[in-house]
């Protein structure tokens, strides 16, 4: 009897995984097919902020990188010590463009980008806790992948210890050259698939996070997927509703402490 009892604990958030969903969407009346306006491919800038050039990204990712795949994939791992070095605006540059970036803008809903999502909707938006970047001041910064450059949005020399309270005390967070944090705008997604949206969206996340994990490998760096945090506290920093969009992984990047 404890045996069963435990299986229907469970079976809720079994359900998720399954693709049963869409079995219950009607797909004649989704919003996309009702041909109501598509949310826009990223998030408006805010009026009076300041944006930050970035170097090409395809080229910075080429110049930047340092193995080959075959090699990068040999050696990904997850890495929790970060020296304490700077990384340049260059790499910066390649981590984004790498992990989000748009290779072409096919309409003003769609876009075709380095890592896959399902009906090429890409619900997420990138944040980045800067540390220590070349060129950058501390603080919070938006990816603006439609323009390749970066929003500032707040300045705060105690960002990183804020980021890592927000990660449940991992305080590597805080050692970390830079800290993303991606949010998801569920509409984007549920535009298109309706109820069958939420299940893709985790999928998709962890599409974005293992290019992550390559390019940092490919740069001498490294990086933890983080989905262990406080969903108010990250959603607070950075300065998301919780509802409409809000904080779904986070991950910190920095030259690797290892032995090899």
């Amino acid at each position: 009897m404890e045996e069963k009892s435990g299986s229907k604990r469970f079976k809720m958030h079994r359900d998720f995984l399954k693709d049963s969903a869409r079995q219950q969407v009607d797909f004649t009346q989704t919003a996309q097919v009702r041909r109501l306006p598509a949310p826009p491919l990223q998030k408006p800038i805010a009026a009076g902020a300041v944006v930050i050039e970035l170097p090409e990204g395809a080229k910075s990712l080429q110049k930047a990188a340092k193995m080959p795949l075959g090699e990068v994939i040999t050696r990904r791992e997850s890495v929790r010590n970060f020296a304490d070095e700077e990384f340049s605006l260059e790499e910066l540059s390649a981590i984004l463009w790498g992990t989000q970036g748009i290779r072409e803008i096919v309409n003003d809903h769609t876009a075709v980008r380095t890592v896959p999502s399902a009906g090429s909707r890409h619900a997420f938006e990138t944040y980045i806790v800067v540390r220590k970047v070349s060129g950058l001041s501390v603080g919070l910064y938006r990816y603006l992948p439609v323009d390749h450059k970066l929003e500032q949005i707040r300045l705060d020399e105690q960002l990183p210890q804020k980021a890592a309270a927000a990660c449940l005390g991992q305080n590597f967070v805080a050692a970390a050259a830079v800290a993303f944090f991606w949010t998801v705008i569920p509409e984007r997604m549920e535009w298109r698939y309706d109820l069958a949206a939420h299940k893709v969206l985790a999928l998709d996340a962890g599409h974005v996070c293992q290019n992550l994990y390559l390019i940092s490998t490919a740069l001498g760096a490294g990086t933890c997927a983080i989905a262990a945090y406080d969903q108010a506290s990250c959603d607070e920093l950075l300065g998301v509703d919780g509802d409409d969009e809000f904080t779904i992984y986070a991950a910190p990047v920095g030259r690797c402490i290892c032995d090899n």
